[in-house]
């Protein structure tokens, strides 16, 4: 068993798909229109068979308040791996990324957790 699909609740898809290819660099592999909303997926350019992210639209009821607790809490809603979360966070601050955590470092892991601009906190991470 392995893991195929995970998503995160985004505000605007199309705003989502922007950020999530253009600034952390994801490609997009899925794009179907289903009614106003769409099937849209984004992978790793170095895994692109690998794991997708479904960018999913938050329109159910029980997203926002779900959305809204995470984010007050500072749960990051997904978390991606980095070669090397200090140059990944400076990368993504001089692209304007907002980070809620600096890097830090938790014995062998070190963190960063940023705003992806569509309601939701995401984690970078590497371990040493």
């Amino acid at each position: 068993m392995r893991i195929h699909l995970s998503s995160v609740f985004v505000d605007d898809q199309d705003e989502a798909l922007r950020f999530y290819t253009e600034v952390l660099g994801f490609v997009k592999k899925h794009e179907v229109p289903i009614g106003e909303d769409k099937w849209l997926t984004v992978v790793s350019p170095e895994d692109p068979t690998g794991t997708e992210l479904l960018l999913e639209p938050s329109g159910h009821p029980a997203v926002k308040p779900y959305k809204d607790a995470l984010v007050a809490d500072g749960i990051p809603a997904t978390s991606f791996a980095v070669e090397d979360v200090r140059a990944e966070f400076e990368r993504l601050r001089e692209l304007g990324v907002a980070f809620t955590q600096e890097p830090l470092k938790m014995g062998a892991v070190t963190t960063a957790v940023f705003d992806d601009t569509c309601g939701n906190l995401i984690q970078i991470v590497h371990s040493e």
